[in-house]
């Protein structure tokens, strides 16, 4: 990386993710994180549409981004070089240009408030129905169209709400919102990452599908801007809590790219994260290009990575959340019988039941949640028998299934096939369930490694780190 003057030593990461804001300082020589601030968010807000909404106040994400941002060291934040921002993908907000936020003085340097800005309407909104998805013309684009995607919710405000979108020329994810005020852009600018997850957009030829949307009527003066995920998108406009003005800022990027990236060693590994969800994901070879129309069959798709290279993904909706699922119905089982027991002693006890038993003839097909490919596909448990239904052959079984169901995803071999040589296993379900890691090396034979942290503001840090 050239720095713009010696006394520049650190990259600022900040991930403004669905329920709070992170912002780390990464030391430029040892690539290590010297700060970090996390702050809560607490910006869900009701919506019109009721229980199909999920909107958030933008003016409380940019509160919880100032605090993360001020209480970090000012000796070091007036040596950064450069800024990288990543954030929830898929989700929209709607700003006029240059006139969505205020620049203030105040005694702890320089800040901005948001002014006359949309809620942010996050990837969890579900106000497209499949009714509403299906009327809407197929986008040109290798990734299916979904409730929660900017161009979807655009859609929907065109049809119900077209007034609302009269107030409005400008629109982008949170992040991207955020890199616009720093760099005071006229337009907002989106990287590939951020604009395939809005749908109707061709990764091929990077661009818009603009005959479509003009089309149907749709505001095509409203989408951002496109410009390779990786590059500057400008400089700071204004010192910020001693960040000084001129400092580069990356264009914002996506979460997910910026956690595998955080993790992603080597270009032979895969990254294997079990948390609430779960993804297993790779990197594919510079020739890749993904098929021109999705496959609603297909368990893995394929997202945009950097400089042309793909990810194959295979995301489960079965995670932790089942663990988490079979722990509340035992904890309500107790209740039942009289009892009152924690959820992290059933937990643990749990676990330890499980090491206890090295392998179990139960078997548990664990899709309690279904699966995106499979949206029908319910859970199961099979082959029960007197001497397997103990807590510990139960929970090894539902671990072993948890495994088993993302390897129905993504088989080992086609890892091994595509080049990959190892796995980085990251995630708090995973790397705090030993009877999850046995279950998974059993499955997955290729070596397994642990100690890498998901984090897509460490993530984001290291890709400006990188970017020449």
């Amino acid at each position: 990386m050239s720095l713009p003057a010696p006394s520049a030593q650190y990259v600022l990461g900040l991930d403004l993710g669905t329920s709070s804001v992170k912002a780390v300082l990464l030391d430029t020589e040892s690539r290590t994180v010297v700060d970090s601030q996390i702050q809560e968010t607490k910006a869900e807000v009701s919506s019109t549409e009721g229980d199909k909404g999920r909107e958030q106040d933008v003016a409380r994400i940019v509160s919880a981004l100032h605090h993360c941002v001020a209480a970090l060291p000012r000796e070091r934040l007036r040596r950064v070089a450069r800024i990288g921002v990543s954030g929830q993908m898929h989700g929209v907000m709607l700003w006029k240009s240059q006139e969505g936020c205020i620049w203030q003085k105040a005694e702890a340097g320089h800040t901005f408030q948001p002014r006359g800005t949309s809620h942010l309407v996050t990837w969890q909104d579900g106000r497209c129905s499949r009714e509403f998805l299906d009327s809407l013309t197929q986008p040109d684009s290798h990734l299916s169209l979904a409730t929660g995607f900017g161009c979807a919710t655009i859609f929907w405000f065109l049809r119900n709400r077209p007034q609302f979108l009269e107030s409005f020329n400008a629109s982008g994810t949170i992040h991207d919102y955020i890199v616009a005020v720093l760099c005071g852009l006229k337009k907002p600018l989106m990287s590939v990452q951020n604009a395939a997850s809005w749908g109707y957009f061709n990764t091929r030829c990077g661009s818009w599908n603009l005959p479509i949307l003009r089309d149907s009527g749709f505001p095509t003066c409203l989408l951002p801007a496109i410009a390779k995920s990786g590059v500057i998108a400008g400089k700071m406009a204004h010192e910020w809590y001693g960040v000084p003005e001129g400092t580069e800022v990356g264009v914002a990027l996506g979460d997910f790219q910026c956690s595998v990236y955080a993790c992603m060693t080597e270009k032979t590994d895969a990254v294997l994260n079990i948390s609430t969800s779960a993804q297993l994901t790779f990197a594919l070879m510079p020739a890749f290009l993904p098929p021109a129309r999705p496959n609603p069959n297909a368990s893995v798709t394929y997202f945009p990575y950097f400089d042309g290279i793909y990810l194959a993904v295979a995301a489960a909706l079965n995670g932790g959340n089942v663990l988490a699922s079979f722990v509340e119905m035992l904890k309500q089982w107790t209740q039942e019988l009289g009892q009152e027991v924690p959820e992290s002693t059933i937990y643990s006890q749990s676990i330890c039941a499980a090491l206890n038993i090295a392998c179990t003839d139960l078997v548990v097909q664990p899709t309690v949640f279904g699966e995106r490919h499979l949206p029908d596909q319910l859970a199961s448990v099979t082959h029960i028998s007197p001497s397997n239904l103990s807590l510990g052959h139960v929970t090894r079984a539902l671990c072993r299934g948890i495994a088993e169901n993302l390897h129905s995803m993504l088989p080992c071999q086609q890892l091994i096939e595509s080049g990959v040589r190892r796995i980085m296993g990251s995630g708090s379900a995973l790397t705090k369930n030993e009877v999850l890691q046995q279950e998974v090396a059993r499955v997955f034979t290729l070596p397994i490694v642990y100690g890498k942290t998901v984090d897509s503001a460490v993530g984001v840090a290291m890709v400006m780190l990188d970017r020449k």
